[in-house]
């Protein structure tokens, strides 16, 4: 699709509807789009290729929007191939195009394709600029937000921010806009949000910009209330809070944990207002789970125990926030074993080894089913969360 940014700049990339795993893991009922943009000037800079599942489409938009020229430039924010597959391409189709991109880039260029690119690379560092005539680009570095190599661009006319894969979310472009925190919340935390630091420096760097646009590799163009969308990042990448309320996490096996489970969400529900969430670990889409345990202030998590260890989907749970450095937060635990109950030690070796995370002295082991004595101490465990 080819979309008026403004005169000069053009946005000519694609949605995806078809799409069922983004990365072969992240489920995304409702697709994805990846961008791409072109600013035409007395010199024409194209702003990223796309994935090669669109490669028809994104070239025949690129025709229609050159009408005849010759692009000067290619920017290459980030080599990722749901962004770069079209490198080679676009380089063997415009043989006078240079390729922008910093030292990182062109050290990783080689790893994805055989091409000759003898005199046709730029290599900019920190700061640097190009002039198109009118408009004028300037890179800043940004490592590791997600991948080493990775730059963002500063259109300085028109007050652009080419972001990379920052301010990404889920779902193809004309998503409803009332939808943008969730698919968004869920796509940081997953794809970019163990690298909290290097998003922090970023956002530093941005901050001395006049920014009136943020143009992103994948969801909406962002031209309003962008101090919401900033200020969403800015918490996110703080490792705080975005919500002050109680994720319930479980995973059962037979019902037991449960029917815990439910209960003490309807013990929590009789004591406070704070917003609850609850998730069966099993049955739900874990990336979902690991937004929302980031997304609260508080999390309980019930578990059964399996093979003197702990239920397998309540690891990979665990195994999915340890690498994503869940931090910050409180937390409780509610175990259940039959004769061995051995979930609870896995589940606080896990939050021993996170950063700042205070553990609820009240636990619970449930032998099997729920007794009197466990709601007893599921309300004294509520009343330790709040």
């Amino acid at each position: 699709m080819i979309r008026e940014i403004s005169d000069a700049v053009k946005y000519i990339g694609a949605d995806d509807p078809d799409l069922d795993l983004f990365e072969s893991q992240y489920e995304v009922p409702d697709g994805m789009c990846y961008n791409s943009y072109v600013i035409l000037d007395e010199k024409i800079a194209v702003l990223d290729t796309i994935d090669e599942r669109k490669t028809d489409e994104w070239f025949d938009n690129l025709d229609k929007v050159l009408a005849g020229r010759t692009p000067d430039y290619l920017v290459i924010s980030h080599m990722e191939p749901d962004h770069a597959a079209n490198i080679a391409k676009a380089a063997e189709k415009y043989p006078g195009m240079k390729l922008v991109g910093n030292a990182k880039t062109f050290a990783m260029l080689p790893q994805f394709f055989e091409m000759d690119t003898d005199g046709r690379t730029v290599t900019v560092k920190e700061g640097e600029s190009i002039s198109l005539g009118s408009h004028k680009l300037t890179f800043y570095m940004a490592p590791m937000v997600h991948w080493p190599e990775v730059m963002v661009t500063y259109e300085e006319t028109e007050k652009i921010l080419f972001s990379a894969d920052g301010f990404g979310k889920f779902g193809v472009m004309d998503a409803e806009p009332d939808d943008w925190a969730c698919e968004a919340r869920r796509y940081y935390f997953n794809i970019v949000g163990k690298y909290g630091a290097q998003v922090q420096a970023l956002l530093k760097k941005a901050a001395q910009l006049d920014i009136q646009t943020i143009c992103p590799l994948h969801g909406p163009i962002l031209s309003e209330n962008l101090s919401y969308y900033i200020g969403l990042y800015d918490t996110w990448s703080k490792y705080e809070p975005e919500t002050d309320g109680i994720f319930i996490a479980y995973a059962s096996i037979h019902g037991h944990t449960k029917e815990a489970a439910l209960r003490l969400y309807d013990i929590l529900r009789s004591k406070t207002d704070l917003p609850i969430a609850i998730s069966d670990l099993t049955r739900s889409d874990m990336h979902e789970n690991i937004e929302d345990a980031f997304r609260y202030s508080r999390m309980i998590m019930l578990a059964c125990s399996y093979d003197g260890d702990i239920f397998p989907p309540a690891n990979d749970f665990l195994h999915h926030l340890k690498i994503k450095t869940y931090r910050n937060r409180k937390v409780a635990i509610v175990e259940n074993g039959s004769w061995a109950p051995s979930a609870g030690k896995v589940m606080r070796a896990y939050f021993e080894g996170m950063k700042n995370i205070e553990i609820s002295d009240v636990s619970v082991t449930i032998k099997s089913s729920l007794k009197a004595e466990n709601i007893a101490q599921l309300e004294a465990l509520a009343d330790s969360m709040l």
